[in-house]
């Protein structure tokens, strides 16, 4: 029992010490995500092994100390995600049908077929923008009714599960599909006009993830959120990014994108939204983000019914109200961030 006390803390310590390297091959940055699971194993060996410690062995202290302080960080990590942190984004005090925008996002899974179920979910949400990821043309057909009531579109289904669709019941301005990193992976970029005659931006993202099956490395999908995060940096227009962006909050690229890009987390004192993987409670993370320059308060955000997709649909609501400015700061980036940035850019423009 006591070996196997010391194989699985030894095993989350590893886990934990292994994102600390700035490499991008999958196999370590598969750590990034599962932080509440590995805090949740350190912690059952924290409380179990003193049922097998041999009294007086400094060996084992030293297990013991380790595994607290690894566990320490991860909590460390995962606990803006939590209402014991400060807010990032305060509620919207004045909510109003002309300055709101309602968006709702689901990754479909390309594979699941119960399109009803989710066309059920959307008419309830009653989003002003739907952004369907993993979309293909069987998808695009099963929710092209939607066009009635979201009449401005813009469709790019694939078979690769990189397709996009957005459907929007508000007035797109100036929208395109690009292809910012790789060029089978597309992104949506388009301002929208909302019923106050105010435009603000728009990015849907999707990255490549690092997986065994996707892709050997990190570094396209975090290119891709760099080079994002450095465009609406540079943006005077109130700005949301949002999209399955293949990588947790609480990452170091995530937070590098944050800083390079200015953009506020709406999750940050409230919870962690897990949305990925539906099906299994004890592996989930969140993976479907929303994020947005400092223009905005928060009305609602929120986890909507599973529909048979891996992911769980995102419904976010927010109100511009531009004196918000003046409450909620703009994260900024330091030398060694704008460096990181830089470099990493870099490499997949030498590629």
């Amino acid at each position: 029992m006591k070996a196997f006390f010391i194989l699985i803390g030894s095993f989350t310590l590893l886990a934990t010490l292994l994102p600390l390297l700035r490499t991008e091959v999958w196999w370590i940055r598969i750590f990034d995500f599962p932080r509440l699971q590995i805090t949740l194993l350190a912690v059952a060996v924290l409380i179990l092994y003193p049922l097998v410690w041999k009294s007086g062995s400094v060996w084992e202290a030293l297990f013991i100390v380790l595994l607290a302080a690894s566990t320490l960080y991860q909590i460390g990590r995962m606990l803006p995600y939590t209402p014991l942190w400060k807010k990032q984004v305060r509620e919207s005090r004045r909510p109003s049908k002309e300055s709101s925008l309602r968006l709702l996002i689901a990754n479909v899974w390309m594979p699941n077929k119960n399109a009803p179920r989710l066309l059920e979910i959307i008419r309830k949400a009653d989003p002003d923008l739907i952004l369907i990821l993993e979309a293909n043309h069987w998808w695009q057909s099963e929710l092209d009714h939607l066009e009635k009531s979201h009449p401005s579109l813009v469709h790019h289904p694939l078979e690769n599960t990189y397709g996009m669709l957005l459907y929007s019941r508000l007035e797109l301005v100036r929208p395109e599909v690009r292809f910012l990193v790789q060029e089978d992976v597309p992104s949506i970029h388009t301002g929208v006009r909302l019923p106050s005659g105010r435009e603000i931006a728009l990015h849907f993202l999707h990255p490549r993830p690092p997986a065994p099956t996707e892709h050997p490395r990190s570094t396209e999908r975090d290119v891709e959120l760099l080079i994002s995060g450095k465009e609406v940096r540079q943006s005077d227009k109130p700005v949301i990014v949002a999209g399955d962006l293949n990588d947790v909050a609480w990452s170091r690229t995530t937070r590098l994108f944050r800083k390079i890009s200015g953009l506020l987390d709406p999750r940050i004192g409230r919870k962690f939204l897990n949305t990925f993987h539906a099906k299994y409670p004890f592996m989930r993370w969140p993976l479907d983000h929303v994020f947005h320059s400092p223009h905005f308060r928060l009305i609602e955000l929120k986890r909507l019914p599973y529909f048979g997709s891996d992911h769980f649909p995102v419904f976010a609501a927010l109100n511009l109200e531009p004196e918000a400015t003046d409450e909620q700061e703009k994260p900024q980036p330091g030398p060694s961030d704008r460096k990181e940035a830089e470099e990493k850019i870099g490499k997949v423009k030498r590629n």
